[in-house]
């Protein structure tokens, strides 16, 4: 256990090291969901309960966390190509700590970008709630860990193929994001996306980011949403791990 813990602090740190040269790169990744927050908010109707960029921020939050994980498995493509991949696999360090380092540096740049986005909109009618924030900060970074792991499980069986880990990420990406309610309530959808909603996991994570934006701490919802984080977590760590033992 203290090789394998050894193993995964060196491979986080190396993953974080372009993160620390580039930090621009972080906030160039924020260019889509600023656009989001500045075209969608104007037109969201005011709530009952207050502004409604109290509603719409942590899905944007969450959809940051989502698109940030799911795009780190092409990191691990341009490796493979060119052969940095293979030297690390026949380097001391254990391969299951390749794959779990890997996934605990996604946690870094989420935490980064919910800070640019509270801090964006925190002066326009967005009641900050810093203890809420951080809660659900901590429920999102489980969910990164599992994303992050499940894209580097795709680029390794995509094996070096550009295509194919584009089109299945794209294709699985935005129903993930509308079935979750990140930019639409789905309250009133047809039975049959009600259904698919319910099977979302992500769907928790969002209602559990919004109560606890918002200051509140429903138990019941806050457990779903960190059951629903640690479910992705558990098994993008399982299929990541089995995926980096058997790559060659």
């Amino acid at each position: 256990m203290s090789t394998f813990f050894t193993d995964t602090v060196n491979v986080m740190n190396r993953e974080l090291k372009p993160v620390w040269r580039e930090p621009m790169a972080v906030v160039f990744a924020m260019i889509q969901p600023l656009v989001f927050l500045g075209l969608f908010a104007p037109l969201l109707p005011e709530m009952a309960s207050g502004s409604a960029l109290q509603w719409f921020v942590p899905g944007i939050v969450a959809m940051t966390a989502l698109m940030g994980a799911s795009f780190t498995g092409s990191n691990l493509m341009e490796e493979m190509q060119s052969g940095s991949h293979e030297r690390q696999l026949v380097s001391p360090l254990g391969r299951p700590a390749l794959l779990v380092g890997r996934a605990l540096k996604e946690v870094v740049p989420m935490l980064m970008q919910v800070a640019i986005i509270v801090a964006v909109v925190t002066p326009f009618s967005f009641d900050l709630h810093l203890a809420g924030v951080l809660a659900a900060a901590a429920v999102l970074s489980l969910f990164s860990i599992g994303i992050g792991a499940l894209s580097f499980a795709l680029a390794l069986a995509s094996k070096g193929e550009d295509w194919m880990f584009w089109t299945v990420q794209q294709t699985l990406l935005f129903p993930t994001l509308l079935t979750a309610g990140v930019l639409l309530p789905m309250a009133g959808a047809p039975r049959w996306l009600e259904v698919v909603s319910t099977l979302n996991p992500m769907t928790y994570v969002v209602d559990a980011v919004r109560a606890l934006f918002a200051g509140t701490f429903p138990v019941d919802v806050v457990a779903q949403g960190v059951a629903g984080a640690a479910a992705v977590a558990a098994l993008g760590l399982w299929v990541g791990v089995r995926a980096m033992r058997r790559s060659s």
